[in-house]
């Protein structure tokens, strides 16, 4: 997910980019109250953890050696996946500090940690007290100025940043604190999420679900909760995405919501599905053989490792980056699901800016909270076609993708 990571405009500031990426109602209505509110808690972290499924990424992304791949940030994990394909250079920009400190503390990490033990106990484990000594004796020396005051100051209960790999770093952050949040909201039903995870089939998994899971989203309570946009703030879910999600499905979003989480919980085995760990665990399972993003699994180190120097993080706008670049200079772009709350001048602008900079071929990979492609219709038709929407492959990328999040996962090709 990145929110706030495409805007359009020049203003001084970082943060006034960050709320120019949200806003579509200026004033003080209930709309333009919601989006401000979004704006601010984007923010802090939002994710420790990508949750768009680099697997499927990286096979709609068909890289090359020759590439030079740009995505939106976030929380850093597909950045380093991308690098087992073996690109030429990934550019990855945010206008999140929180994200941006996290990716330099990762690249710093995988180039100084001695060894995949002590990188998978930072990341994969990530709440192990040995992790800040790590952090003290290898990786801080490596880290800019900017990212290492970011994760030695106080959070607002007063605890270092870093201590979070000593405690669970995945519980953190606005998406950790949701999960965390649904999991009290489990307990009052008498439900333990985690129960899942001992499930050793697909149909174990679907007999949970449909007996314990299924029937809180039909509770009132639940059902007007989930009804406010404000309570899927924690899912990085703005007003205008919320509207796209909620349209979904006539009975609302807990009817959106139960269906997301019902393919998450009887679509893919929970024993190969990270993110279904995240949600029913709040971290990745424990062991050799707990599925975990590509950038962490051991037989991926040492290229990882290898190629790290082709990595380039930049706090900057995604448009305003490209408009930096030169004609027919890129070949990958990766959108995450950002352009659900950008407006149609903005759509305009960002793929007025992809169709220069890219060269022959050139893939652009994006999510939608809805399942239809957000395109046709909203930019303008000269433009629109000069890409040709890989309609079969989508839908199987939509199906395949084990985040379960998105209603859709879109891939556009530069036609000759």
């Amino acid at each position: 997910m990145g929110a706030a990571a495409i805007s359009a405009g020049s203003e001084n500031s970082r943060q006034d980019r960050v709320r120019q990426a949200v806003l579509r109602d200026m004033k003080l209505s209930k709309q333009g109250l919601l989006d401000r509110a979004f704006a601010l808690a984007f923010r802090r972290l939002v994710y420790a953890q990508i949750w768009e499924d680099p697997v499927v990424d990286l096979e709609a992304l068909a890289i090359t050696p020759d590439c030079h791949v740009v995505t939106i940030a976030s929380g850093g994990c597909n950045v380093l996946s991308y690098l087992t394909a073996n690109p030429a250079a990934i550019t990855a920009v945010d206008l999140n500090t929180a994200h941006i400190a996290l990716n330099r503390l990762k690249l710093a990490a995988a180039g100084h940690l001695p060894g995949h033990d002590a990188f998978y106990r930072f990341f994969g484990e990530a709440d192990r007290v040995e992790n800040i000594a790590a952090y003290h004796d290898h990786v801080r020396p490596h880290l800019d100025d900017t990212s290492r005051l970011y994760w030695e100051a106080r959070d607002l209960t007063g605890r270092r940043r870093i201590t979070g790999f000593a405690k669970g770093i995945y519980k953190r952050g606005l998406l950790g604190n949701f999960i965390g949040t649904a999991h009290l909201l489990a307990k009052l039903y008498r439900l333990d999420p985690s129960e899942l995870l001992a499930a050793e089939s697909l149909e174990e998994q679907r007999a949970i679900f449909d007996a314990k899971f299924a029937p809180v989203f039909d509770k009132k309570f639940v059902r007007w909760l989930t009804d406010q946009p404000a309570s899927l703030f924690g899912l990085g879910i703005p007003p205008a995405q919320y509207e796209a999600l909620a349209g979904d499905d006539p009975q609302g979003m807990a009817a959106v919501l139960r269906q997301r989480l019902e393919k998450l919980a009887c679509d893919f085995d929970i024993r190969q599905n990270y993110f279904a760990w995240q949600a029913f665990g709040r971290g990745y399972g424990k062991g050799p053989g707990a599925p975990v993003p590509p950038y962490l699994e051991r037989g991926n180190y040492e290229a990882v490792v290898e190629r790290i120097g082709r990595v380039e993080i930049r706090h900057a706008n995604f448009v305003e980056y490209l408009a930096q670049k030169t004609g027919a200079s890129l070949d990958r772009y990766v959108l995450l699901d950002a352009q659900d709350w950008m407006s149609d001048a903005q759509l305009t602008h960002l793929w007025a800016e992809i169709t220069r900079t890219a060269k022959p071929g050139a893939r652009v990979v994006f999510r939608t909270a809805a399942e239809p492609s957000l395109l046709p219709g909203r930019v303008p038709s000269a433009l629109f076609h000069r890409w040709h929407y890989e309609a079969e492959k989508s839908a199987d990328y939509t199906r395949r993708d084990r985040s379960s999040i998105y209603g859709g996962v879109h891939l556009y090709v530069l036609k000759p």
